[in-house]
């Protein structure tokens, strides 16, 4: 000791216990680091193993009630999930079908037709005041589409998302599309519907090259400062479809159609590693073998290159 002063007993100890501390604080940023912020994902980072970590401290550095962990989410019935991939069918045809026409095709209730509706992600395509939910707060984007003549690969991108259904249970499906090519530039599979579904998309599109637009509905997973944020250090244009504009993501909605007359429906997956292996060979498919017609019979991915 500087002053050749012993410590006392106590002062040892509680230099102990300030080491333990530090240890304690040590792992829990290292096991932090990286962790994904949506609570569905949170849940799945839960080491009920842990051997330094108990599951409350784990809850409690992730932000979740501890009783969330334990609880599993009851899921739609057996009949719920038939006659949503009924609605998804008869969407896919009618896609100007709305809750009332849902509720006389199905004689179902119409509130059980507008939850189920919501939970696919589904609106009738129609000129409407409000065409989505946009996140909390969100800043206003102007829609930068309008009279412009699309001439060139990666002048415009374009995302949406859909509903995959399977034999238990159901996904959701986003991609990003190059609107002059009509080539998918990237696409994700996700049980639940949350922003990082998004981002992972667009991240995965964004190694790939850099777009002069981006144009996505208001919906809270676009809105989002996350998604629209990244697009913005990129240099990239965010346009999002005004009020009342039915047919702003027809290009994408092709597409969908397509995948489900296609692939979809042809299929009965069995869980998500089936639903994305098929969907893997599917736009595989589509974007280097299947030739279009308004592209004069050339495949998607041979006009994009060629732009």
């Amino acid at each position: 000791m500087p002053n050749g002063r012993k410590r006392r007993p106590e002062e040892a100890a509680n230099e102990h216990e300030l080491y333990e501390q530090i240890g304690r604080l040590k792992i829990e940023v290292e096991w932090k680091k990286n962790l994904p912020s949506s609570a569905e994902r949170n849940r799945q980072c839960v080491e009920p193993d842990h051997k330094s970590l108990s599951i409350t401290r784990q809850c409690q550095l992730l932000g979740l009630a501890r009783g969330s962990w334990y609880h599993e989410p009851q899921g739609e019935s057996p009949e719920n999930l038939v006659l949503m991939k009924e609605i998804d069918r008869l969407y896919t045809k009618r896609p100007f079908f709305g809750t009332r026409k849902v509720r006389e095709t199905f004689c179902v209730n119409r509130k059980r037709a507008q939850r189920l509706m919501r939970l696919l992600g589904l609106a009738a395509v129609l000129s409407k005041r409000l065409i989505s939910r946009p996140a909390p707060g969100h800043k206003k984007l102007p829609y930068l589409l309008r009279n412009l003549a699309i001439t060139r690969p990666n002048q415009v991108w374009a995302s949406d998302i859909t509903y995959i259904p399977m034999q238990h249970g159901f996904l959701y499906l986003t991609a990003v599309m190059d609107l002059f090519s009509r080539n998918v530039l990237s696409w994700r599979l996700s049980n639940t519907l949350t922003g990082d579904l998004c981002s992972e998309a667009l991240n995965a599109a964004l190694s790939l090259a850099r777009p002069q637009i981006f144009n996505t509905d208001q919906g809270a997973q676009f809105t989002a400062a996350a998604f629209t944020s990244r697009l913005v250090e990129s240099g990239v244009a965010v346009s999002m479809d005004g009020r009342g504009r039915a047919i702003d993501t027809v290009f994408v909605e092709r597409l969908w159609r397509t995948v489900k007359y296609e692939e979809v429906y042809l299929r009965e997956y069995t869980d998500g590693w089936h639903a994305e292996q098929s969907l893997r060979a599917y736009f595989d498919f589509y974007c280097n073998e299947r030739k279009h017609q308004a592209l004069k019979y050339r495949t998607p991915a041979e006009v994009y290159l060629a732009g």
